[in-house]
């Protein structure tokens, strides 16, 4: 019978240690081994090699993964390096199981984040050709105007990244304060389309992922509820088709 092989970012990922793209810098940094060998990467693993990750030997977490959502506060940074980054978002929670965030939240902005032990899911929920909506409250420096509406709407081209803004969703809900619904993630994206147009960013709260609503004080979490978990699983699964059947037409 034939072993069945595995790349190693997506073993680390499936038994729950962290994303593929977290486990991407692991390998390259040179913090996991295969059977006591710094492995190249892109390296397979078979079921029976020894694999760890900053010298502790990693198991198999599969049996009742971890869905949070969290309310992160201001100050806090989505990190899973907690020796680099004493504000980091780990650290701050506290959970007893090895949990790690699904994308980011800026330092400076608060609201929800999820976080799990699933790295499948992560990938999934982060691809920005899934349209998967994020929905965010922001104040400004000085009145909204029509005109920064529709262009806001309408896509921002961002000279230093060099990426034009996906159309989306904007309303205006007073004098400074607007509401904004994203299918992408860019760096800073909302702080920089609002630089562009010359206004500056005074608070920025994410109150949707999805399906899921924020709903819990700041610096708190709850799991996910079972109603929300199925329902967030056919939203993922009827994106994942479309990814694929797009990515067959090109």
């Amino acid at each position: 019978m034939e072993v069945q092989l595995k790349r190693l970012n997506k073993y680390l990922s499936e038994v729950g240690y962290c994303s593929r793209r977290e486990a991407d810098r692991l390998i390259d940094a040179g913090r996991v081994t295969i059977n006591g060998v710094v492995p190249e990467m892109g390296t397979k693993v078979a079921p029976d090699d020894e694999i760890h990750v900053d010298g502790t030997i990693i198991s198999n977490n599969k049996d009742g993964f971890v869905y949070l959502a969290f309310n992160k506060p201001i100050g806090i940074v989505c990190t899973t390096d907690t020796r680099v980054e004493k504000d980091n978002i780990i650290d701050f929670i506290n959970y007893p199981k090895r949990i790690f965030p699904i994308g980011r939240l800026d330092k400076p902005s608060e609201g929800l984040i999820f976080l799990t032990d699933d790295g499948d899911i992560v990938n999934k929920i982060l691809r920005a050709s899934n349209n998967h909506e994020k929905e965010y409250l922001v104040t400004v420096d000085k009145p909204i105007s029509q005109t920064f509406i529709e262009r806001m709407s309408n896509g921002i081209h961002l000279e230093d990244l060099d990426r034009t803004t996906k159309p989306c969703i904007v309303e205006k809900l007073g004098t400074y304060e607007f509401k904004i619904i994203l299918t992408q993630g860019l760096n800073r994206q909302i702080r920089r389309m609002c630089e562009y147009l010359t206004y500056e960013v005074r608070t920025l709260k994410r109150v949707r992922i999805m399906n899921i609503k924020l709903d819990i004080p700041v610096g708190e979490y709850r799991e996910f509820t079972s109603e929300e978990f199925k329902e967030l699983n056919l939203l993922l699964e009827t994106s994942t088709k479309t990814y694929n059947a797009n990515r067959k037409q090109q």
